[in-house]
């Protein structure tokens, strides 16, 4: 379950009568426990409370009092001997009128009315699995907000399925919009009346609902209708109680959609909820996934941190300000500048979504403007910053309303913080006429149309007249530009997973700089624009990004077309996981790369270190891989960089499935023990090796051809690959028919062989690669090298070694795509001497005896990070350290410092080879 239905679960569970003795089961059932679960539970069978309450192991203890009986229940639990031994991170006592819990934990306590504690629910959420507890409890009104708004959504459409169509969807969207401002505005004063909306829609519309959408829509016609004309427009007394709105968001149709009465009970429902509470941080990505279909499957999995977009927004320019405010102490000249700097400031996110960014920049400028106007003893003072200067592109129209929305309520929640009630009142209707987000293809519009840099004026341009938004308002700005700082976070889209539309698009951009954009992510699309926005205008651009646009083959492609701009890397943060609501989810890996056209700029490479720290570094330069050195773009070689031994495919069949045998198979094939010696071998791939999957091959050396046709079942075979060769339409693949009987490549070892599968999984902390012998096939699905030193594998088996993969050959999805020529070939090892070789072939003999010590177990039950044999990893840990000792003399203290040592490494052996 995700946060959103819990909260669901909990609101329903408060909204019954309380029952005494079901309560501690529905609670836990409310966080996602199973039937069987909570079967056993209420038998006894794993209920370990000695209370009389409900103990469950490692989760939670909960008891019902006697009314009055609380706080004495919670003590009992808290001392309960069965509490400790069942190491219960919870405590929970109710009467059913009063509610109080404890996180033996962290030591947090809450106390409030039962019919309260749904408000708490974000306190409990580690019973569901859900650690990133602390955002989603300051924020769980959106969260209760966005639960109810799906449910009347979802309603809404299913008894009005015209307005699910295409053709309606925009209208319906609107609709949304709308009841959401009403909402907020019923509840800041900005309607006169206490619950306005939702009251006048309780009183005024039938209970049977019949004409619920008429009451909505003379609402959101008087808010259309200036006080001057009310007179003539025959507005119902209880509608021209609202005031005047306007601002786009009631203008042109006010049509509703239909009411059942189950989704009318769901919109007073919504109205009851105090939206002074609104967080319009993230309010927009929780609205957002209201509408979206695609999102809301996920409904309440997506939530961009605050802290995550300040990774963004503070080194990109709040950083900057704050130094500048502190500098300007309560020097008046000083403040005074810096304040009129800050009005001139305009905020760009070519990718916008709801707006998060955009809201957050917004409210950090006005909190450091507030600090200057309190130092100059203008406190109260009215705002310098226009709101338009936070400008926005977005493709999905719904998104860019919000976007709007989210930055209006911002505004007006600033202005009451900042000037007051009253005075955000009196300035706050009617709202602006246009919005000044722009809804239309990011990558297909100029952006110094949508955001120049100097003048006031707006003219938008698309670079084909396509794209060109002629039917959007261009809203000028209010000042003379001073700076311009574009951020945001892109779509991820991977080169595999790009639509046609997508693929048209960046091909749209790169075509122009003479490079092919297949393999570039859709996000390089964003870079590449911002870097050419910048070659006109002294712009600072930083993007969230997936962390493959700095891996991989995609950095000798992107990075020397953006940094022949002029652009440099100003700050990164290098990998780390952008978390979201979702039970049990690591989330995205992503990186934030700043970009910028002065080198003068100090540069900043921010790092996590072991204990989940971030590190700052000043950097002369930093690197598309995102360490700190000279730009290097690592390609494939044919020669290994080091003189290592060579690493070769394995063999690839082509046999439609003839040659490739499960155990059942080669019996079926009824050959004596003596052919099978000869012509069948066991075979490995990726999924063999790593899984432990048996699979066998025919395997005939041309000397045993004669004797292998003579076997009727095995010539079946043969002929069955010739046939598939002879009808393919490549010609080499015809040409391999005169050796039907073999692979395309007959590549084995005299010795052993070492393979490395080409795909493994991204959450094992080291490559899987396994030593084979002789007779062992090796095919196309991994890698092999024969007969080489068992030192090698040690090479492979390193952290060094992984973090290289990582970096120089990219993923696959999220997987670790290894390649012989980009990874192997290029990997740096200074020289060897015997003694090192020789240590490093004993740490792989104690890998090897590890794993052997674990049989039958897999490789991939052997490398799971959570089930690790600890010899195993004792045994790699002496590897990496062996290794580490050869290249520094002693262990590296972080990934980020392994790359950099390779990479300077790199560097000097491809020049000494130059």
């Amino acid at each position: 379950m995700n946060a959103v239905e819990i909260e669901a679960a909990i609101s329903e569970l408060a909204s019954q009568p309380f029952n005494r003795d079901g309560f501690p089961f529905a609670f836990l059932e409310a966080f996602g426990n199973k039937d069987t679960t909570i079967k056993r539970l209420r038998k006894g069978e794993t209920n370990r409370s000695d209370l009389g309450g409900v103990l469950q192991s490692n989760h939670i203890h909960v008891l019902t009092s006697s009314e009055g009986d609380v706080t004495k229940a919670l003590q009992a639990l808290k001392s309960s001997p069965a509490t400790a031994r069942a190491k219960a991170r919870f405590i929970l006592a109710t009467d059913g009128i009063a509610l109080e819990a404890e996180d033996l934990t962290t030591g947090e306590t809450i106390a409030c009315d039962y019919a309260d504690f749904p408000n708490h629910f974000g306190f409990f959420l580690p019973l569901a699995g859900i650690t990133t507890v602390k955002p989603i409890r300051e924020n769980s009104f959106d969260i209760r907000a966005t639960g109810r708004l799906n449910r009347l959504y979802l309603k809404l459409l299913e008894d009005n399925p015209e307005w699910g169509a295409a053709a309606s969807r925009q209208e319906m969207n609107h609709f949304m919009a709308r009841l959401i401002f009403c909402f907020f505005a019923e509840d800041t004063d900005i309607f006169n009346g206490n619950d306005l909306f939702t009251a006048t829609i309780d009183q005024m519309s039938e209970r049977d609902s019949s004409n619920t959408d008429w009451v909505i829509s003379e609402i959101f016609r008087a808010m259309n209708i200036k006080s001057a004309d009310r007179a003539s427009a025959q507005l119902r007394p209880w509608a021209n109680g609202f005031p005047y709105v306007n601002g786009g968001f009631f203008s042109g149709s006010v049509k509703v959609p239909r009411f059942s009465k189950i989704a009318r009970s769901y919109l007073l429902h919504i109205g009851t909820l105090d939206w002074t509470k609104i967080n319009p941080d993230i309010f927009g990505s929780m609205i957002q996934a209201v509408a979206d279909d695609e999102e809301r499957s996920a409904i309440g999995m997506h939530y961009t941190s605050v802290p995550n977009i300040l990774k963004v927004l503070n080194p990109l320019f709040l950083d900057d300000l704050r130094g500048n405010l502190t500098e300007a102490g309560d020097n008046p000249r000083a403040l005074l500048n810096l304040r009129s700097r800050m009005a001139k400031i305009r905020v760009f996110d070519p990718a916008c979504g709801s707006g998060n960014f955009l809201v957050i920049a917004y409210k950090q400028l006005r909190e450091i403007e507030n600090t200057i106007n309190e130092r100059s003893g203008e406190h109260g003072r009215k705002s310098d910053i226009p709101l338009t200067n936070f400008r926005g592109i977005e493709l999905r129209d719904f998104s860019a309303e919000i976007a709007r929305l989210a930055l209006i309520i911002a505004e007006f929640q600033c202005n009451v913080l900042y000037l007051g009630q009253q005075e955000a009142l009196a300035e706050f209707l009617p709202l602006d006429e246009q919005n000044w987000i722009t809804c239309a293809n990011a990558l297909r519009l100029d952006w110094l149309s949508i955001c120049p840099p100097t003048g006031t004026g707006v003219k938008h341009r698309a670079h084909d007249l396509f794209h060109e938004p002629t039917d959007q308002a261009q809203i000028d700005f209010k000042n003379e530009g001073g700076e311009t700082y574009i951020c945001g976070n892109p779509p991820y889209k991977g080169s595999q997973t790009q639509t046609k539309e997508q693929k048209s698009d960046l091909a749209s951009i790169f075509d122009n700089y003479g490079i092919s954009s297949k393999q570039i992510d859709y996000v390089g699309g964003w870079f590449m624009k911002a870097a050419e926005y910048a070659r006109h205008t002294m712009a600072d651009a930083a993007f969230v990004s997936t962390n493959s646009i700095c891996q991989g083959r995609i950095v000798p492609i992107l990075w020397p077309k953006i940094f022949a701009t002029g652009s440099v890397i100003r700050f990164a943060h290098t990998s780390f996981k952008w978390s979201n609501l979702a039970s049990h989810n690591a989330g995205v890996t992503v990186s934030i790369i700043g970009i910028s056209q002065s080198g003068s700029k100090k540069r900043h490479l921010f790092d996590l270190g072991k204990d989940g720290e971030v590190m700052a570094r000043g950097a002369n330069n930093i690197t598309p891989y995102l360490t700190v050195g000279e730009n290097v773009s690592v390609v494939g070689r044919q020669e290994n960089i080091a003189g290592l031994h060579d690493m070769a495919f394995g063999n690839m069949p082509i046999d439609d499935g003839n040659l490739l045998l499960t155990a059942r198979e080669v019996s079926a094939l009824g050959l004596s023990r003596k052919e099978n010696d000869v012509f069948i071998r066991r075979c490995y791939g990726s999924a063999e090796f790593i899984r432990g999957l048996v699979r066998y091959c025919i395997w005939i050396k041309d000397e045993f051809l004669e004797t292998a046709m003579d076997i009727e079942s095995i010539r079946k075979r043969i002929d069955g690959v010739r046939t598939v060769r002879v009808a393919s339409k490549d010609a080499g693949t015809q040409k391999m028919a005169i050796r039907s009987h073999q692979f395309r490549e007959m590549h084995h070892a005299k010795r052993h062989v070492l393979i490395v599968p080409r795909v493994s999984s991204e959450k094992r902390k080291y490559l899987q690669i396994g030593l084979l012998d002789n007779r062992s096939v090796v095919t196309d699905s991994a890698f092999a090298l024969y007969d080489a030193s068992l030192w090698n594998m040690a090479l492979i088996a390193s952290r060094l070694h992984l973090v290289w993969i990582a970096t120089v050959c990219g993923r696959l999805e999220t997987r670790y795509r290894y390649s012989n020529t980009l990874g192997w070939n290029t990997f740096p090892v200074p020289t060897l001497t015997e003694k090192n070789k020789a240590d490093l072939t004993r740490c792989v003999e104690d890998i090897l005896l590890a794993r052997e010590a674990h049989f039958p177990k897999t490789i991939a039950e052997l490398y799971d990070p959570d089930d690790m044999p600890a010899d195993l990893r004792d045994a790699h840990e002496r590897n990496d350290e062996v290794l580490e000792r050869i290249y520094v003399g002693r262990r590296f203290k972080s990934d980020t410092e392994r790359l950099e040592r390779l990479f300077m490494l790199y560097t000097k052996m491809t020049a000494e080879q130059k």
